[in-house]
Parts: C-alpha cells; sequence; structure tokens
C-alpha cells in the first residue's frame, strides 16, 4: 500500500494519468513534491521501497517518455530559471544517477525560452517546438539523445524568426515582504525613458496559470485590436505567488485558502517596487485589468490598492467565490463550511466599497463557467455604495 498526501493538495498533472509502470509492473514512476520540490520518484508494486530519480533544488515540469530498454527517463523543467523550459533526462537506476551532476541537458541551452517535446514511445523521436519573446514559434523534428535534426532543411535554427523591435525586459523585484518576484517589462516604441508613460498591468494571479514565461505572444495586447506599445503604453506582467512556476511546492501552495489575499498582495507590492524603480510610469495613469481569475485580480487590486490603481478593466470575473465550481475553489481554498471566512475575505465582493477609480465590468450572460450570478451580485453591491462604474 502507497499514498500521497498534502496539506494543500495533491498534483497529479504530470501524466496523462497519475503514474506509469515499468520493470514488467513490479514498479511505478510517480512525481511528488513531497521534498517541497516537483521529483520523480521509482517506487515498488508493494509501496514499501522509495527511490527520488531528480535530486535537486529544481521542479521538474513533466515526464515526457520513459525509456527501459536504455533505462531513461525524459522530462521537462528548468534547473535555473523557472521562466523557460528544457528537456532533460536521468537514468531510471538511481546508482548510476548517484555519480553524475544533477540532470541531463539535452535542449540547445543557447536558445533561451520555452522547449517542447512530443516523443516517440521508444525515445528515438521527437517533435520539438520552441518560442521566446521575441521569437515566433518555430518546430521540427529531433532524433534523441541527440538532440540533431531529423531534416537539417528544416530545423528550428533556419526557420525561425525574430521580432526584433520588441522592447521586453524581464527582471525580478523583491517587495517589502522579502518576496521576490519575476515580472516582465513591455516598453513603448521610441521609448523616451526621460518621458512619462501609461501603464497596463495584464493579470491572472492564480494557480491555473503565469503570466510571465519567456514565450512569444506572452506580451500581446489582448485587450483590444491594436498595437499598445505603438500607442505609448507600457505594459506590465508580474509573477505572484500560487502561480503554476517551477519555483517549489511552497511557492505554488503559498495560495492555499488566500486567493484573493496574498496574490493581491504580492501584485500590488511587486507593482509599488516597479514604481518606485521606473521614474517613466505615470503614477496618475495605472490601469490593470485581466479576464476571468484575472477580472478577479483586477477588481480586488482595484477595490483594495485604489491608490495605486486609477482604472481596471474586469471580464468574467468570480465577484464571489462562494459561487464558483468546487472542482476549482474547494481544490485551492478547502471546504467553505469549515473556512467560509477564506472564501469571504479573499472575494472582490467583500471589498467593493473601496473603490475610488474608474471600473468598466463586462461579463456575457450566457458564460457557463463563471455564471452571470456574479456580476448581478457585485453590481449590486457597488449599486449600495453609491459606486460609480
Amino acid at each position: 500500500f502507497w499514498a500521497e498526501n498534502d496539506d494543500a493538495w495533491v498534483d497529479a498533472n504530470a501524466f496523462e494519468s497519475p503514474w506509469k509502470w515499468i520493470n514488467k509492473g513490479q514498479e511505478f514512476i510517480f512525481v511528488s513534491e513531497k521534498d517541497g520540490w516537483r521529483h520523480i520518484y521509482k517506487i515498488s508494486r508493494d509501496g514499501k521501497t522509495e527511490t527520488l530519480l531528480t535530486k535537486g533544488n529544481y521542479d521538474i515540469e513533466a515526464v515526457k517518455a520513459i525509456d527501459e530498454t536504455n533505462g531513461y527517463i525524459y522530462f521537462t523543467g528548468s534547473v535555473n530559471n523557472p521562466t523557460e523550459r528544457y528537456l532533460y533526462r536521468v537514468r531510471l537506476d538511481e546508482k548510476k544517477n548517484a555519480t553524475a551532476k544533477g540532470p541531463e541537458l539535452l535542449s540547445d541551452s543557447t536558445l533561451k525560452g520555452m522547449h517542447e517535446y512530443s516523443i516517440g514511445p521508444n525515445a528515438k523521436y521527437a517533435t520539438h517546438s520552441f518560442s521566446n519573446y521575441n521569437t515566433y514559434p518555430a518546430k521540427e523534428w529531433i532524433t534523441l539523445p541527440d538532440n540533431k535534426p531529423v531534416n537539417p532543411a528544416k530545423t528550428i535554427a533556419a526557420t525561425m524568426r525574430k521580432e526584433n523591435n520588441m522592447n521586453v525586459e524581464y527582471v525580478k523585484v523583491t517587495t517589502e515582504d522579502n518576496i521576490t518576484l519575476d515580472a516582465w517589462i513591455n516598453k513603448p516604441k521610441n521609448f523616451d525613458p526621460s518621458k512619462k508613460y501609461p501603464v497596463v498591468l495584464y493579470v491572472y494571479g492564480e494557480p491555473a496559470a503565469s503570466t510571465v514565461e519567456n514565450s512569444y505572444g506572452n506580451h500581446s495586447n489582448f485587450l483590444y485590436d491594436g498595437d499598445m506599445p505603438a500607442d505609448g503604453y507600457v505594459q506590465v506582467g508580474i509573477d505572484n505567488r500560487g502561480t503554476p512556476m517551477l519555483k517549489g511546492a511552497a511557492w505554488r501552495k503559498a495560495i492555499y485558502r488566500k486567493i484573493g489575499t496574498i496574490n493581491i498582495r504580492d501584485m500590488a507590492l511587486g507593482f509599488k517596487k516597479l514604481m518606485e524603480q521606473n521614474s517613466y510610469f505615470d503614477k496618475d495613469r495605472i490601469a490593470v485589468w485581466g479576464w476571468s481569475g484575472g477580472g478577479s485580480s483586477t477588481l480586488n487590486l482595484l477595490f483594495q490598492y485604489p491608490e495605486t490603481f486609477k482604472t481596471g478593466i474586469a471580464i468574467a470575473a468570480v465577484g464571489n467565490q462562494l459561487n464558483y465550481d468546487n472542482i476549482y475553489q474547494e481544490r485551492y481554498m478547502g471546504l467553505p463550511q469549515e473556512n467560509r471566512e477564506d472564501f469571504v475575505k479573499g472575494s472582490p465582493i467583500s471589498h467593493a466599497s473601496g473603490l475610488k477609480g474608474n471600473l468598466l465590468y463586462i461579463h456575457g450572460t450566457g458564460d457557463d463557467n463563471v455564471h452571470y450570478d456574479d456580476a448581478e451580485q457585485l453590481l449590486n453591491e457597488l449599486i449600495k455604495y453609491n459606486k460609480q462604474f
């Protein structure tokens, strides 16, 4: 008998199914966060013998292939930079791993960004795709483990295109809570640091996704059909605690029972630090916007930090966490029968009286995910406090 437990939630998304049998069914491969990092374990069928195959202060992202014939397991992750992804492999024999200096990197380390792989069942061939903030997505067929292109004329190196006029900067900021956050700044065209520019913070902020990855389109203008840098706006993204980034289990699970509080504070204090460090931010023209969980974050930032955020656009927001589906909300927030106060405290509807700036609130009556009831309840609360929106 073998079981996995966690004080927050168990993340079993590293395979299409939670585990893979090997060694003619005598052992299985499982991914666990039990030592504080997302790692690969080999476990005997009876659950009595457990072996860590990926050791170190880093997270794997996902297991991509198990090559029993040659004794390797392939996975994506990033040992050094959580905003990027690469392909690695380790031995299924832990004794051979012990003599290695960490996992074997197979991706081209000179291509900084997001590498993705679909590996064949015998781990001899794979499709490999790559992009980063200014490189359009490109794809190639490769052989493994040598990472060589099958067709030298159709390699990523030969076909990739760059967008060289982008002015994107990846930065780290440390908040007054001593939390270090990853962020990016997309500066306007013809940028002049002596000028003041309006700033738009694009947010999500919940366990389902991150807005700060070194991939193409991560800094796109999803807000309107136009060119935001050409229109003179600074765009910003900040990665708060609780996102699914490869920064350790403590980072991801810090948000347990704290959606709407810890993530909002991180984003607000991180943005405050960016304002202090970049004098070209116009403090009187700061906007925030997001969709779904990002809509919720937008409302909470606008309501709880009105001195910073002057304008907000919230789309399909969860205004009241008690309304949202249990497969998501209870996974990350617990049970309302046990800790209802956490649901209430993290809900934008509880802070609607704090609105001071400009709010554009958008919600479709046909939304079958975030139901329109959320909008009606929030609007009633704003009207109760005589808030203009």
